[in-house]
């Protein structure tokens, strides 16, 4: 199964940095403001230069809220996902030994089956092993043979309708 690359691990230094060089700008502004509008410059409030760089400053150091509030949502989602493709693989895991043994599969079996399922070729499988395309043709006849299935599409159906019938989580594997 594919894992999801952490954000810490996506290179999170370039959003930082912007998020950081805008905090410089928001406090160099508000800083400016504050110079400004001091007690006795009252009287600039009225210039139109003054209220358009009042919301400028605003506007940026919402942008900088909003940037931080989106970026820990992505965090937590991310968090949630990988959680998810954690509990889904290790089902499909289960499911897999569990329909593995109820077929009593030999560790070889399991191999093949396991590559098949993945969407090896025979071609690519006996190279995986080592073995002649043969050798693997029999084992997937084998295999075929103890799941009571036809073929290929047959034996992905069987593991992605169970998986379709019941949630994820606290799901036993199916029993010999």
């Amino acid at each position: 199964m594919a894992q999801l690359k952490p954000l810490a691990a996506m290179r999170l230094w370039p959003i930082v940095l912007l998020m950081g060089f805008q905090l410089l700008c928001s406090v160099y502004f508000v800083v400016e403001l504050v110079i400004e509008l001091r007690p006795l410059a009252w009287a600039r409030l009225a210039d139109f230069g003054s209220w358009s760089e009042i919301a400028v400053t605003l506007a940026l150091i919402l942008g900088l809220v909003f940037e931080a509030v989106v970026l820990r949502h992505l965090m937590l989602q991310q968090r949630r996902m990988q959680q998810s493709l954690t509990v889904a693989s290790g089902a499909l895991s289960d499911l897999l030994e569990g329909y593995f043994a109820l077929w009593g599969l030999t560790p070889t079996e399991q191999d093949v089956a396991a590559f098949t399922i993945k969407g090896f070729s025979i071609a690519e499988i006996a190279r995986l092993r080592g073995s002649a395309e043969g050798t693997i043709k029999t084992h997937l006849n084998a295999i075929y043979r103890k799941s009571g299935v036809t073929g290929r599409a047959q034996l992905i159906s069987v593991l992605v309708e169970d998986l379709f019938q019941a949630p994820l989580l606290n799901r036993p594997a199916p029993t010999p």
